[in-house]
């Protein structure tokens, strides 16, 4: 039997529409800016006081209820915002797609994405999707990639399909650990626009942690401490890093 290997990637994309209006492309602008270049922002106090995450799954592939407590939890550790971390769920048709690639990701985003940075609120995209990432072989699938400053993607249907049975982490953890992974790279982590305070970037994997217990780990949501239910957190030196970037 071949090893799967799950992957939670990481993805610098520089897309956007074309049919947007002079004006509404400027108000949207600053939430299509390349990966970890708003991670103060999201951090600090500094500029953005609140913040809204904006979770749209296709029918029937909505994240637990207690996945996204155990997320929110997750921010609110350590991302100072006084007036409060909302999250609006809301769900949409699916688009029929066999598989996604990175185009048609930005493209859904694009066309259903309602909540942009208004004021002193920062908004957040995040989709769960029904069908697996165009980049999955045989042995390597992909569970979630950040793709912009203020977007990330969940391949909802390959969390489902890896977890919850015989040896294996079950769907809440696993759907927590991706998302929180997720958002540590939007947070900057690691090295990905939150200056490290200590070297502590995996060389053979850019961009992750290179303690094995951390959640900023490359494979952290496939380790063995999944199978006993506790989702990784991360490790001193990367919270030193988003402390020194204006979080908690």
């Amino acid at each position: 039997m071949k090893k799967i290997l799950a992957v939670i990637a990481l993805t610098c994309l520089f897309l956007t529409s074309c049919s947007d209006s002079n004006s509404d492309a400027n108000s949207k602008s600053a939430n299509q800016k390349g990966l970890g270049t708003s991670a103060h922002d999201l951090l600090s106090e500094d500029k953005f006081d609140s913040m809204i995450i904006e979770v749209v799954y296709v029918e029937g592939y909505e994240p637990s209820a207690t996945a996204i407590t155990n997320f929110k939890n997750f921010l609110t550790s350590r991302i100072n915002k006084s007036g409060g971390i909302t999250i609006e769920k809301r769900a949409i048709p699916s688009p029929g797609n066999a598989s996604y690639t990175d185009a048609q990701i930005i493209a859904i985003e694009n066309a259903n994405r309602i909540f942009y940075n208004d004021g002193s609120q920062i908004a957040v995209w995040a989709f769960f999707a029904d069908a697996k990432s165009s980049k999955d072989t045989d042995t390597s699938v992909i569970l979630g990639t950040a793709y912009r400053n203020t977007s990330f993607v969940i391949y909802e249907n390959t969390v489902k399909k890896l977890s919850g049975g015989l040896n294996r982490p079950s769907t809440t953890v696993l759907e927590t650990t991706v998302m929180s992974h997720e958002f540590g790279h939007i947070l900057g982590l690691t090295n990905a626009g939150t200056v490290m305070q200590s070297d502590h970037e995996d060389a053979n994997h850019k961009r992750h942690c290179n303690v094995s217990s951390c959640l900023m780990y490359w494979e952290s949501e496939s380790g063995s401490n999944l199978f006993g239910g506790n989702i990784p957190q991360l490790d001193a030196q990367c919270i030193a890093d988003l402390q020194a970037n204006g979080g908690k």
